[in-house]
Formats: C-alpha cells, sequence, structure tokens
C-alpha cells in the first residue's frame, strides 16, 4: 500500500512539472497579465460596459485625476514603436511595473500598483514582458498626460484623497 501511495506521488509530482514545463513564457506572461487585472485599465474601452477585447493592452481613452497631479491616462502597453512600448527595452519595462519609474524618470501614478507588482519573481516578470511583445502592435496614443492646471480633452475620473 505504501508503495501504491508513493508511486500515485511521484506520478503528481512529475505530471506536474511537466505541465508547468509545457507552459511557454508568452502562456505565462498572459496568464499573470489577466491575474494582475493589467487589462482592468490599459484596454481601450476599460471602465465601460463595452471593453474593446480585440486589442487588448491599447490603452484608455479615459483616464484618472490625481489630486495635485493632474490627469493621467493608462497608456498603450502594445509593442507599437510609435505609441506603445515597442522602442522600450525589457528592463525598462519591468523596472516601469516593479518600480513605478518608466525610462524618462516620470514616475507612474499611484493609482498604478507597481508596489504589489514589485513583489514578482525574475522569470514571472521576464515572462510578462514576452507576452506584452507578443501582442499585435496597435497604433493608439493615449491622451494627456494632463498637469493639474491643464484641460483634459477626454473623459477620467476623479480620485479623491482621503479624509
Amino acid at each position: 500500500m505504501h508503495v501504491c501511495i508513493l508511486v500515485a506521488g511521484v506520478a503528481a509530482i512529475s505530471f506536474l512539472s511537466y505541465g508547468a514545463a509545457a507552459e511557454t513564457p508568452v502562456e505565462r506572461g498572459q496568464y499573470l497579465a489577466h491575474i494582475m487585472d493589467c487589462g482592468g485599465c490599459h484596454n481601450t474601452g476599460a471602465f465601460t460596459p463595452q471593453p474593446n477585447l480585440e486589442t487588448p493592452l491599447s490603452g484608455s481613452d479615459i483616464g484618472f485625476e490625481m489630486p495635485g497631479m493632474g490627469v493621467l491616462y493608462p497608456p498603450n502597453l502594445t509593442p507599437d514603436e510609435e505609441t506603445g512600448l515597442g522602442k522600450w527595452t525589457d528592463a525598462e519595462i519591468i523596472t516601469a511595473f516593479t518600480t513605478g519609474v518608466r525610462p524618462d524618470g516620470r514616475q507612474l501614478a499611484p493609482i498604478m500598483p507597481w508596489m504589489s507588482y514589485s513583489h514578482i519573481s525574475a522569470d514571472d516578470a521576464e515572462a510578462l514582458v514576452a507576452y506584452l511583445r507578443s501582442l499585435k502592435p496597435v497604433k493608439h496614443r493615449v491622451p494627456g498626460p494632463f498637469a493639474a492646471t491643464d484641460k483634459p480633452t477626454a473623459p477620467y475620473f476623479t480620485v479623491v484623497a482621503p479624509k
């Protein structure tokens, strides 16, 4: 009986190891993008009843007004070279979503949960980048960003600071 349990355990571990090895970095990255809810903000049509799922992660035309910061719009994460991440290096992308700093030195809006994403493993970070690189490039320039004194040209939510 103990031998049967041992054999079953070894078979289960072998199966799990095989399943994990069969997953490609792009598949892992797609899974991570879904559980990290990247599309919850970065999809065109995010925050509406009809998000555009045909062009995932191509940026939002609805932004967030952050007190004292202005109005910011979730950017295009596709590999489009003109309006997306196409000219960013893998390291720059990973730095942005794990430290909240863009290649140009600008700090990402506090609504971007980079502090949570800073705990991602190196392998998972690389898988997420592999998935972003696998997306169809979509030429979609999001509005803004707009300074607190500017008048935004697209709709936005207002984030109210706690009192």
